[in-house]
């Protein structure tokens, strides 16, 4: 078969880990006898050297036009950068905002599993992470607060800013669909995070939630404050399977999920609209510190490719063959710096971006 498949590279270490990327999906396409085409696709710092934009109408239609798009990372350092002396619209990460509602990927999916090979990189406390975690958080991307109006004025003297949040009972209930539709794949059961016991959009949000699960009585449902959630995810994260929530509680939630596996360079991330179309990304950001040098880790833009495989191409087999070739890699104890063992490197493998990719191509 053949795909076309965009690739925003973006800015820092995204044209690395991106190149790794590339590099498996070229492999797949050997073995299992596709053709991927490949259309680069300006956004980010970049856009805004080449265009002034961070994103134009013409790379919006690019995007449009390919059956999915895999994204390295976008942006600088916020204290350095030239670009974050422009207006909060003129940024990189306005880009990223103006493309996920262009292309309506209201659904974002962040996996966050702790590898057994990675344990000793756990943060939490060895009996915690012995029990392993194995879940996915289901983020409503294009509502809510970022997306609200938003307003900056004085009164009186006295300077003011104002957001919005907003939800309506459809943009709940698909978010709420896919997420029941994911735990049915998996381990049948959602946790849903809100603020009930404040917001309004909460309340909503728990109505809505529960009239769709009457569509799902094989799946369990559940409830969860979200400062609650946040503490249960260091205290026992093996009790989640699928985490359901909002736009900016997502946000935090699963950066905090991904930073528990012991390295952002792990965690995979997709987003989708109704139909197969997906933006596919790895959980961490651009790096700027350790870009050029060869050092970044690849592997959650791999993953991310194989959820670009599994989820907009229906190629299970060779999101499988993906997936288990980075286990391999880790079992074979190869492995980039940020994920070296704490004891024990006598016997690891120190690779570099490149050849991180090249090595999980080889296990295909």
């Amino acid at each position: 078969m053949d795909y076309n498949i965009g690739v925003i590279a973006g800015d820092g270490i995204g044209p690395e880990i991106t190149d790794a990327a590339w590099t498996v999906l070229g492999k797949v396409a050997e073995k299992y006898g596709h053709s991927f085409s490949r259309t680069d696709i300006l956004m980010g710092g970049c856009s805004i050297d080449a265009t002034g934009e961070p994103l134009t109408d013409e790379a919006i239609e690019s995007a449009k036009a390919q059956d999915a798009v895999l994204m390295g990372s976008i942006g600088g350092n916020t204290s350095t950068s030239p670009w974050y002396r422009l207006p909060p619209e003129k940024r990189p990460e306005a880009g990223l905002l103006k493309l996920r509602k262009s292309l309506g990927l209201f659904a974002n999916l962040r996996p966050a599993y702790l590898y057994p090979q990675l344990k000793e990189a756990c943060p939490l406390k060895e009996a915690t992470a012995d029990k392993g975690f194995d879940m996915i958080i289901v983020r409503e991307l294009t509502g809510g607060l970022y997306f609200g109006e938003r307003h900056t004025e004085s009164y009186n003297g006295v300077i003011q800013a104002t957001d919005t949040l907003t939800y309506n009972e459809n943009e709940i209930r698909r978010i709420a669909i896919k997420a029941f539709e994911i735990a049915r794949k998996r381990r049948k059961k959602v946790t849903s995070v809100d603020k009930a016991n404040v917001l309004d959009s909460s309340r909503l949000w728990r109505k809505v939630t529960e009239e769709v699960w009457a569509d799902y009585p094989d799946v369990e449902l559940s409830h969860m404050l979200v400062d609650n959630c946040a503490m249960q995810l260091v205290r026992d994260p093996a009790q989640f399977d699928v985490v359901l929530t909002e736009n900016m509680f997502g946000d935090i939630l699963s950066d905090e999920a991904a930073m528990i596996t012991g390295s952002l360079g792990m965690l995979s991330s997709a987003s989708l609209n109704e139909t197969k179309f997906g933006l596919y990304e790895p959980s961490g950001g651009s790096a700027p510190d350790i870009a050029g040098q060869d050092i970044a880790n690849p592997i959650a833009t791999i993953l991310s490719a194989a959820m670009l495989l599994r989820y907009s191409l229906d190629l299970d087999t060779e999101a499988d063959a993906v997936e288990n070739a980075v286990r391999q890699v880790l079992d074979d104890g190869i492995r980039t710096r940020d994920i070296l063992p704490r004891e024990g490197a006598e016997s690891i493998t120190t690779v570099g971006c490149k050849q991180m990719g090249e090595e999980v191509a080889k296990r295909i």
